[in-house]
Parts: C-alpha cells; sequence; structure tokens
C-alpha cells in the first residue's frame, strides 16, 4: 500500500460543518419533552365563579384602558389585585391532573391492548370504550411532588373508579384531557416556492 493511499485526505470543510449543523439539529429534536395537557378540577363553586369574575373585570378594565389610551387606572389596579387574588385563592383548593403524550409506538400497543368487540368495531370504535378510558388515563398521568420530581401516578383500577364513579361530563372531561395530550400538535409547516 502506498504512503499516498494511506493517507486519508481530510473531508470537505463544508461537508464537516453541515455534519455538524445535522448532529445539533437531531440531538435538539431527540431531547423534545413530550407535550402535557393539564385537567383542573375545583369543587368550590364560589371561589371558581369569584375566579371567573375577576378575570372578566379585569379584561373588561384593560379594554377601557386601551380604548382610552392610558397605561393603567386605579380601576384596572384594583381589578388586578382582586385577580391575583382570586386566583390564589382558586389555585389553593383547586386539584390538577397533568396528563403527557405518550410515544406513538406506546399510545399503538395500549390501543391494541384494548380492541373493541365485534359490536363495537360496527359501531365504528377503534378500541374498546369500556377499558380503554381507564388505561389511557393512567398510563399518560404524570404526577409530580412538590419539587417537580415525577412520583407514581392513577392506576388503572383507580382512572377506572374516578371514570365510574364522576358525573358523566366530569368523566367524560377526565378521558378528553388524557386524549387531549396525545393531540396536542407542536409543529407548522412551511410552503416553499408559494409567490
Amino acid at each position: 500500500m502506498s504512503a499516498a493511499a494511506r493517507s486519508v485526505a481530510a473531508p470537505p470543510a463544508n461537508a464537516v460543518a453541515r455534519d455538524a449543523h445535522w448532529a445539533q439539529k437531531l440531538a435538539r429534536l431527540r431531547a423534545r419533552q413530550l407535550p402535557e395537557h393539564t385537567l383542573l378540577v375545583c369543587d368550590d363553586l364560589a371561589v371558581k365563579k369569584r375566579l371567573d369574575q375577576a378575570k372578566l373585570e379585569a379584561a373588561r378594565c384593560r379594554m377601557a384602558d386601551a380604548e382610552n389610551q392610558r397605561d393603567t387606572s386605579p380601576e384596572s389596579e384594583r381589578a388586578e389585585t382582586e385577580l391575583a387574588s382570586a386566583q390564589a385563592a382558586f389555585d389553593g383548593v383547586a386539584l390538577t391532573l397533568t396528563f403527557r403524550a405518550l410515544p406513538r409506538p406506546v399510545l399503538d400497543g395500549l390501543i391494541k391492548r384494548f380492541p373493541p368487540t365485534e359490536a363495537q368495531a360496527e359501531d365504528g370504535d377503534t378500541w374498546n370504550p369500556e377499558t380503554f378510558p381507564a388505561a389511557l388515563v393512567a398510563a399518560a398521568h404524570i404526577e409530580r411532588d412538590d419539587a417537580g420530581q415525577a412520583v407514581e401516578g392513577l392506576t388503572e383500577e383507580e382512572a377506572q373508579g374516578l371514570l365510574d364513579s364522576w358525573p358523566v361530563a366530569e368523566s367524560n372531561a377526565l378521558f378528553a384531557a388524557a386524549w387531549q395530550a396525545q393531540q396536542i400538535v407542536r409543529t407548522t409547516t412551511v410552503e416553499l416556492g408559494k409567490d
């Protein structure tokens, strides 16, 4: 083997830069966090109503300030203070259930684990509506402690218990929150070459 054959030519600088660029982009794509969706549960209707009214009043005051071309009126400052107080009261009594999107193979496997019965399939169901919702709620639920660390969350049995014991609208909202986490889209497309 000749000396020339043994010495390997350095790759072109533009190829090296392109490889580094792609490696950096791929690392960012792989490091993305899965999207999350949160369901708020507040049984204190007076606290919820107070927050809703405070939000409306603060928005009304902001709009009035904008229409009158002023920075902030005393009325707006009072509305913002009430909003902060109402939000704190709500946060003190509300429960949150957070759901994280499952990687596609995990969701596909979960759906396959709960196929529809023949009758359900004839009705157009793609999974068993009696068993799949609890499995999805449990699989997608992410619970965090006060330090923000993930801890054990709902089991399928616990999820089924909630779905069975809550009123139909709230039971549907629980499943919908878990399903919504699977539907969050954080991408967009750009059409090139169109004028």
